[in-house]
């Protein structure tokens, strides 16, 4: 892709994925394989409930889950970005008591409703979050995979819903799903 300067000389502009490139990874669930996704997850969410019942159940899942667009956004966003440089050694942050910061709350997967109109909606939510190495998981179903993905979290739809690395059961299942992806628990 070519864009013009001031100058009028030639300016190579890199190319970004678009998220039509991405959802054609194998990270796509629909049909059977969507229903044993979703009985997995909602399966898990019961015993992690189970074990937990001191905060009501709505806190309780906005603890476990990013829940809508924006949400998931703003959590994507407050993560640092993986720059892979051969140059530049990985930066360790401390957070110290005097640094009223807390560390960066980190996603261990990203669930993305297909079917959402306008697309421009989610567009942008594969692209940042390959630029933070989450994982992203496209839910298709005909009946309306945001419907399916809103039933997980008890809400009538939900377009995207990102799972928060807690190190509950919910993280070890969804680990096993994505191959191994490891999660790492945030200190409270």
């Amino acid at each position: 892709m070519r864009a013009k300067n001031r100058n009028k000389s030639p300016v190579v502009l890199p190319q970004i994925a678009t998220a039509d490139h991405i959802i054609r990874l194998p990270n796509s669930y629909e049909g059977e394989s969507l229903l044993h996704l979703l009985n997995s997850i909602q399966r898990e969410i019961k015993s992690a409930r189970l074990a937990d019942q001191s905060l009501p159940h709505k806190i309780w899942l906005k603890q476990q889950f990013s829940i809508g667009v924006n949400d998931v956004t703003r959590v994507l966003e407050r993560m640092p970005a993986v720059h892979r440089s051969i140059c530049s050694p990985p930066q360790n942050t401390t957070y110290s008591s005097r640094n009223a910061k807390q560390p960066p709350l980190r996603l261990q997967a990203i669930l993305i409703a297909t079917d959402c109109n306008p697309r421009g909606l989610t567009k942008h939510l594969p692209i940042l979050a390959s630029s933070r190495e989450v994982p992203v998981i496209f839910v298709k179903d005909k009946t309306g995979g945001s419907f399916k993905l809103g039933e997980i979290v008890k809400l009538k739809t939900a377009m995207a819903i990102g799972v928060k690395a807690r190190g509950n059961s919910i993280n070890k299942m969804l680990g096993e799903i994505l191959g191994g992806n490891d999660c790492v628990p945030v200190n409270e």
